[in-house]
């Protein structure tokens, strides 16, 4: 007899557990049940939201300054990350003719580069610079769809 009491109640107490998370004004144990599935389901239907946002802003990063700073220049670039693309930024970097004099280099979720380069050439400008990343950048992933 005591045990069937202990059950009741504490089915009665996960009962009210329920209602309180799912906010469920129902009195009757299967409609408390039904919100809380209807609950979780839309917690699954925000997590999928979430994660293709996420997704979808991994995928379109693509973000290169350049600013000058007496002779030398600083880029920054961050972007998805891609095979062989820190090789082909710094192949560019070679072919125009720009020692790097400091890099740091970040690879967690997204590639995340900063350097300090210096111009042998002194014609050289920023907007220069920026096309010819941004040009590298874009053949990588015309490699990776590939």
């Amino acid at each position: 007899m005591a045990s069937r009491l202990q059950k009741r109640m504490t089915l009665r107490r996960k009962l009210h557990i329920l209602r309180t998370l799912t906010n469920s004004k129902s009195v009757r144990k299967s409609s408390i049940i039904m919100d809380a599935f209807i609950h979780i389901y839309k917690l699954q239907l925000k997590l999928e939201a979430i994660k293709r946002q996420y997704l979808y802003l991994i995928n379109h990063i693509q973000e290169v300054k350049v600013e000058k700073i007496g002779g030398e220049f600083l880029v920054r670039v961050r972007c998805k990350k891609g095979q062989n693309l820190l090789v082909s930024i710094l192949d560019t970097f070679e072919e125009m003719g720009l020692n790097v004099l400091q890099a740091k280099v970040s690879c967690t979720c997204l590639l995340s580069i900063e350097a300090i380069v210096e111009a042998q050439d002194q014609g050289i400008c920023v907007r220069d610079i920026e096309d010819a990343v941004h040009k590298a950048m874009g053949e990588q992933v015309g490699v990776e769809d590939k």
